[in-house]
């Protein structure tokens, strides 16, 4: 299995294009290389293949805390998960194929109706089911954050993408130049313990999608 995010982002126009762009970019190209593993098109759109499917959630919620964190108004990003086979893969990966795209383009085509920016599509209807629900109430706490909190989110997700590792309470001290009461204040308003369970979960039950 592989997984394939599938992404826009919300009101791109509102905004010049290089305040966004060129962050996006540089966080794609750590997910894999350009085009084929990732690109974009129509200046706000985007798409990128995960190999390792457990980990799409996180790369996906990734995405959000950087777009999030810019601090542009009314600025979001919409995403959309979907987990399957690649069957062809090409130089582009707009030329590629298999049920992973095809998932992902179904869910993100009715990401606007269901009135959700972050979903998943599988071969598994009730995990499916389950997992969205999951993101449903998460996205209560994610799409309300602040640029803070998307700063520190980005900061603690990215390194665990990247190194499996999670940030210490005094690491995050360094990096955000902040005090331990004021790192301690972002970490609960961003329910990063929360995301950190789902995450967890998300893994297991991607490695396991047919268990009870």
């Amino acid at each position: 299995m592989n997984a394939v995010i599938t992404g826009d982002i919300i009101n791109s126009r509102k905004s010049r294009q290089d305040k966004w762009q060129a962050p996006l970019k540089k966080l794609l190209s750590r997910f894999g290389k350009f085009p084929k593993d990732w690109e974009t098109s129509r200046g706000d759109s985007f798409q990128v293949e995960i190999r390792e499917p457990e980990k799409s959630l996180l790369a996906a919620i990734t995405i959000k805390a950087l777009v999030k964190s810019l601090g542009i108004k009314k600025m979001d990003v919409r995403l959309a998960i979907g987990i399957g086979e690649i069957s062809y893969h090409a130089p582009r990966i707009s030329d590629a194929s298999g049920t992973a795209f095809i998932y992902a383009g179904e869910k993100f085509e009715t990401l606007k109706k269901i009135k959700q920016n972050l979903a998943i599509k599988t071969a598994w209807p009730s995990t499916d089911r389950e997992i969205n629900l999951m993101l449903r109430l998460a996205l209560i706490a994610m799409d309300k954050w602040t640029v803070p909190s998307a700063e520190l989110a980005f900061l603690i997700f990215m390194e665990k993408y990247s190194t499996g590792k999670i940030l210490s309470q005094k690491e995050l001290e360094i990096k955000l130049k902040l005090k331990q009461s004021s790192v301690s204040e972002r970490h609960t308003r961003a329910q990063i313990d929360e995301i950190k369970d789902l995450l967890e979960y998300f893994s297991n039950r991607i490695k396991n999608p047919l268990t009870s």
